[in-house]
């Protein structure tokens, strides 16, 4: 048995994903301390025991040092183009950033486990598959020690501000989650559910590169 304790760091906390994901590394013996990265302080992480919350309102401002130490690094950070005001700031936040936050942990003893989107596809005449596929091959051109990558569908949860599409989704999966009960590509998945395969991944993924589809985020949990 180990006595290793893993130290995580996290961006994108404050959303559906990474609200979850945060609970479940407070939850996780596993991880003994949580770094948030966050424009404002959110009073619930404050009740956490293992989180500090790091302030920053612009996150192309991390340097080295503010990720140097950590074991994981978990990117949750996702927008909309509807969000985001335009194709230009959705790029900036789902690309940019990540592909910041990615870039200083090149070289360092750090596992980075991101969360794409099912129909990530370079190619993909859709822009936000397009851009989503152009920040995993950005990725895969790193020198990063352990790598992880998540394709969720549609997700289910209370979101903070409204997605006509995920909502009808919802709704429709809420209605038939008894008729839904075997797992397929397409199926939605809770926060819950995708948070747990990040942990679970964290913990036992040995490969240095390694993909976690839908359905792999539904059989794991």
């Amino acid at each position: 048995m180990t006595n290793i304790k893993n130290k995580a760091l996290v961006i994108g906390a404050t959303g559906l994903v990474g609200k979850a994901l945060v609970n479940q590394l407070q939850a996780a013996p596993e991880f003994e301390d949580i770094t948030v990265i966050v424009r404002k302080e959110l009073d619930e992480f404050k009740n956490y025991s293992k989180v500090q919350q790091f302030l920053l309102e612009d996150f192309l401002l991390l340097n080295d040092q503010d990720v140097s130490g950590y074991t994981h690094a978990f990117s949750c950070l996702g927008s909309t183009i509807k969000k985001a005001g335009s194709k230009q700031k959705f790029y900036a936040i789902d690309y940019e950033i990540n592909a910041h936050f990615a870039d200083l942990l090149q070289d360092k003893e750090t596992h980075l486990l991101v969360v794409s989107a099912l129909g990530a596809n370079s190619s993909s005449i859709v822009f936000y598959n397009r851009v989503k596929g152009q920040l995993e091959d950005y990725l895969k051109t790193l020198t990063l020690t352990r790598l992880s990558i998540f394709h969720p569908s549609l997700l289910i949860g209370e979101r903070e501000e409204q997605r006509l599409l995920e909502s009808a989704a919802q709704k429709l999966f809420l209605s038939l989650q008894n008729i839904w009960k075997k797992p397929f590509l397409y199926k939605p998945v809770t926060a819950e559910q995708l948070a747990h395969t990040m942990v679970v991944a964290a913990n036992t993924q040995m490969e240095a590169f390694k993909v976690y589809d839908n359905l792999a985020i539904q059989m794991t949990s």
